[in-house]
């Protein structure tokens, strides 16, 4: 049995730290923003930080063979238009073991971290959780 008392807060990655972009930001600046962090997940937001939506990698290779159109076509697309509006997220309170079940249940890898106003805070990536799980788990 893990933890209640770990909080996604003592895990999660700062806005710094992970691929984040702002609303108007072209499919090649995600692509780049995701190679440069070697993470394959990008959150973009607005002005005042609030998430509007999460593209993957898994996404961009599902709409390269969904949408029939010249490749570097996409890389002057606008971000946004191709993100999942409506992302899964946790809130930095939330006990990482019950961020890591639903990582399991949903098969994701990422969770975008928000506070009370949909204001993007962090992110939750499953490597960074398991690893202090696992240092905490043979600590006891």
């Amino acid at each position: 049995m893990l933890n209640h008392e770990i909080k996604v807060s003592q895990v999660m990655m700062s806005i710094e730290e992970f691929p984040c972009v702002e609303e108007q930001s072209l499919l090649k600046e995600v692509l780049e923003e995701m190679t440069q962090k070697s993470i394959g997940i990008v959150c973009i937001i607005n002005a005042e930080r609030k998430l509007l939506g999460v593209l993957t990698d898994g996404d961009l290779r599902r709409m390269i063979l969904r949408i029939q159109k010249p490749f570097s076509a996409f890389f002057v697309d606008d971000a946004l238009d191709h993100a999942a509006k409506s992302a899964l997220v946790v809130k930095s309170s939330d006990s990482l073991e019950d961020a890591v079940k639903l990582m399991g249940i949903k098969r994701v890898w990422d969770l975008p971290v928000v506070d009370d106003d949909a204001k993007l805070v962090g992110l939750l990536h499953l490597h960074s959780a398991i690893d202090l799980l696992l240092k905490k788990y043979i600590q006891n």
